[in-house]
């Protein structure tokens, strides 16, 4: 498995990327196209294509921030689930980023949401905070009541928060 960072919004992986991006994530728990596109001139986040047997089978949106990393985005394509892939994905995360912080649905909304947890918790993160609101996106998307995950435990929950919703959701 290769993990390649993209740094251009030209790259030829970008298209498929950002239309599973869009198939994938409801509106409100995305970024329109030019905010997307944004993303890439900026120095704390790195977009990840993760290829398998040469193949782009899906992609991370990972922010570098001032004691952890961010997860924002973690997808493998259709095509590819039910293969363990996201298990050797997870890997490579806990490898090359000691400290990690990702956000997901609640297990109660529904099946996907609580497969989601299931496989976080599985491969090493447990749950810190269940009251997190993500912002909202943009002037017509809501902001979402979600639950943050980690693969440690941050001295302070709330300096964590803060750092996400000042840095990312700025």
């Amino acid at each position: 498995m290769e993990f390649l960072q993209i740094t251009s919004p030209e790259d030829y992986r970008v298209q498929e990327i950002f239309h599973s991006y869009c198939s994938t994530f409801p509106e409100d728990e995305r970024r329109d196209q030019d905010k997307f596109f944004i993303l890439f001139s900026n120095p704390k986040v790195k977009i990840i294509s993760v290829l398998h047997e040469a193949k782009n089978i899906g992609y991370l949106i990972i922010w570098e921030l001032s004691h952890f990393t961010f997860v924002e985005h973690f997808e493998v394509f259709a095509e590819f689930r039910s293969q363990k892939l996201g298990s050797y994905i997870t890997r490579y995360l806990f490898e090359n980023y000691p400290k990690i912080i990702l956000e997901i649905e609640p297990e109660h909304l529904g099946d996907d949401a609580r497969r989601r947890y299931s496989f976080y918790q599985r491969n090493g993160f447990h749950l810190i905070d269940e009251m997190y609101v993500q912002p909202s996106y943009g002037k017509s998307k809501k902001p979402l009541d979600l639950w943050l995950l980690a693969n440690y435990s941050p001295e302070n929950v709330k300096e964590v928060k803060d750092e996400i919703y000042d840095i990312v959701y700025h």
